[in-house]
């Protein structure tokens, strides 16, 4: 699973009980403990362990950048210091979450401790001033099944704000001339994001296959140890150490240039220098945790990155085209390819086939994947703006088909094509099994990009979001 740590920061106003306060803020630190939530807390900043001055806000923000933090929980314990958590918000920039504990009844003269919700009301009105977005969970009781999805939500937001804020590619090769679908604006990605790109040509891979098999021989034979133990391998031995030692050497180059994805020309130059398609390869590096995609689909392989970060890391995703209709069922679909599905998703054993039908090569790879509930998703842009497609659709059985694939059911197929062809998206999506889409859509206010749907889901996933 990935790691999160967020800053704790919960807050008063003089006006309400201090003590009551503080109460409330202890209540809140022993449940993020029990939710093994990584925090980082604000006990030492002053005497009461809470947040409502300006000097409180230079020491938070001293130490949580110290301490670099993913997100900021602000935990509203009474009316709360909106302008203190305004400040701390905006200096820190990262996502922030804003909840405060139900108030308790009022007491026989009528007087109440907190007024927690009507400071909830302030705090996001001057969040709103500072241009600081932020996600709310409603006001609600810390011991409550909203509470404690709302938070880890949270974590998984702050997982894909943190992810995509850091990435960088690795590009192996110039796209394929044909591919015209692939082209990116690697300057605006830069300019808008933050995402860079590290080209380098395919002659720097064959030199690092060479070195790796010199030096680093005992990382190619784990990989071949891995490929015997758990596919069913039907090509040469000689095929198989090509296969495994273009996965070490792409790891290695990933390592070299720090980056945590990449994308390839994986025809046809590769093959007449190596002999072999990189498909396998490219799945045991998804395997891994390093997302690496063909045709040097550069927004395919930022999709990837975001739909397993929306999972925290616990499933890896397939990348697949999305294909043809299926020839009975009226809103079914073949997402398939010549590899690129993690190895974890396999419904059947995985087979190294002599060649596919596209290539007469070896190194692609061939399994039908676990038919469940996934999320789509693909982000993508033209003409300076950029969004985020996502929706579910559910496996179903299909007709044998070479490669890797998977049959989806959607609620109508129709609105999916359309949105692909309208754009501004291609046939390429990545897709795990794990509703996130409720994640993936609250990440994008983070982001600077737009979500869309291909189904009008979108009041039912605020609906979600809102604790319903």
């Amino acid at each position: 699973m990935d790691k999160v740590k967020i800053g704790f920061a919960p807050t008063r106003r003089n006006l309400f009980s201090a003590e009551a306060a503080i109460e409330y803020a202890d209540y809140t630190r022993d449940k993020l403990n029990d939710l093994n939530i990584d925090y980082v807390d604000i006990q030492d900043i002053n005497e009461d362990g809470l947040l409502y001055d300006d000097e409180g806000v230079e020491k938070i923000v001293e130490k949580f950048i110290k301490a670099k933090v993913d997100g900021l929980f602000i935990a509203n314990v009474n009316f709360g210091t909106e302008y203190a958590c305004a400040r701390l918000a905006k200096k820190l920039d990262v996502p922030v979450l804003l909840w405060g504990p139900k108030d308790e009844t009022p007491a026989e003269d009528g007087s109440r401790l907190r007024d927690t919700q009507c400071g909830l009301f302030a705090i996001g009105k001057v969040l709103r001033r500072f241009k600081v977005p932020f996600t709310y969970l409603k006001n609600c009781e810390i011991d409550t099944p909203e509470f404690e999805r709302g938070v880890n939500d949270f974590i998984r937001i702050c997982n894909v704000v943190k992810i995509f804020k850091e990435t960088r590619i690795l590009q192996v090769g110039p796209r394929p001339f044909d591919f015209w679908t692939v082209i990116c604006n690697e300057g605006e990605l830069l300019e808008k994001f933050n995402i860079s790109l590290s080209p380098v040509p395919i002659e720097e891979v064959i030199q690092e296959i060479e070195q790796v098999k010199k030096d680093g021989y005992d990382s190619v034979q784990r990989a071949i140890d891995y490929f015997n133990e758990t596919t069913e391998v039907q090509i040469s031995e000689k095929d198989l150490e090509m296969i495994a030692a273009l996965k070490v050497a792409l790891q290695s180059l990933c390592k070299k240039y720090g980056c945590n994805a990449g994308v390839i020309q994986c025809w046809t130059a590769l093959q007449d220098r190596i002999g072999i398609l990189p498909y396998a390869s490219l799945s045991l590096l998804q395997e891994e945790g390093i997302p690496f995609v063909c045709e040097t689909d550069v927004h395919g392989a930022i999709s990837e990155l975001l739909i397993e970060a929306a999972s925290l890391g616990e499933h890896r995703a397939v990348f697949a085209d999305v294909n043809c209709r299926h020839p009975e069922n009226e809103n079914g679909e073949l997402l398939q390819h010549l590899g690129v599905f993690a190895f974890s998703t396999a419904e059947t054993k995985p087979i190294l086939p002599q060649r596919h039908f596209v290539f007469d090569y070896p190194g692609s790879v061939a399994f039908r994947a676990i038919k469940d509930e996934y999320t789509l998703c693909r982000f993508d842009g033209d003409n300076g703006e950029y969004s985020l497609l996502m929706g579910t659709g559910r496996g179903i059985d299909g007709p044998y088909n070479q490669g890797t694939y998977l049959y989806l059911e959607f609620e109508n197929l129709n609105r999916l094509e359309f949105k692909l062809v309208y754009g501004p998206y291609i046939h390429h999506v990545a897709a795990v099994r794990k509703n996130v889409v409720p994640i993936l859509y609250e990440a994008c206010k983070y982001l600077d990009v737009q979500p869309d749907f291909y189904d009008p889901i979108e009041e039912e996933v605020q609906a979600y979001l809102r604790g319903e």
